[in-house]
C-alpha cells in the first residue's frame, strides 16, 4: 500500500483552463475608476487592472509583474493585456544624459541638412533627403519651425 502525504495532493480545479480572464469594455475590475483617473477626474485607484498605457498616463509601469487577463474589443480582433494596479511601480527618471541623447537624436531628425532649419516635426530625411522648402520650393509655415537663437544668446 502506497502512503499518501498531504504535500503531494494538489487541488485541482475543473473548469479552469489556464487562459486568461477576458473582460470587454468597462468590466474589468476597476476600470471606471481608472478612467476617471486619466480624465483627470479622480485618483490613481489603488485596486484593479489596468492596460500598460493606462498604466503610463498613471505614471505607473507594470514593474516586471505578469498580466493577469485580457482586454477585448471589436468582437475579439483587438485586445491588450491588463495588469494589476497595486502591483505597479512608479515610472522610471530618465538622467539627464538619457534626456540629452534623446534632445540630440530628435534634432537630427528635425534638422534639414542643407538649410540648417530644424523644424517642430521630423523630417522626411529618407526619402526626401531634406525639408519640402529645400526639396520642391514649397514655402514653409514660420511657425512650423523653431526659431535659430539670436545672436547675443550664442554668445552667453
Amino acid at each position: 500500500m502506497v502512503c499518501v502525504d498531504e504535500a503531494d495532493l494538489v487541488d485541482v480545479d475543473l473548469y479552469d483552463d489556464g487562459s486568461f480572464p477576458d473582460f470587454g469594455f468597462k468590466q474589468a475590475p476597476g476600470a471606471v475608476a481608472v478612467l476617471a483617473a486619466l480624465r483627470g477626474a479622480g485618483p490613481t485607484p489603488m485596486t484593479g487592472l489596468a492596460t500598460r498605457r493606462q498604466l503610463r498616463a498613471m505614471g505607473l509601469s507594470p514593474g516586471g509583474q505578469e498580466p493577469v487577463a485580457r482586454l477585448i474589443w471589436r468582437k475579439g480582433g483587438r485586445w491588450a493585456w491588463l495588469y494589476r494596479v497595486d502591483l505597479a511601480k512608479p515610472k522610471r527618471k530618465p538622467t539627464l544624459a538619457q534626456e540629452l541623447a534623446l534632445d540630440k537624436a530628435m534634432a537630427a531628425r528635425q534638422t534639414c541638412p542643407l538649410c540648417k532649419r530644424r523644424y517642430f516635426a521630423c523630417l522626411p530625411l529618407k526619402t526626401l533627403g531634406s525639408c519640402l522648402e529645400c526639396h520642391d520650393g514649397t514655402p514653409a509655415d514660420p511657425s512650423s519651425y523653431i526659431p535659430p537663437p539670436a545672436a547675443h544668446q550664442l554668445a552667453a
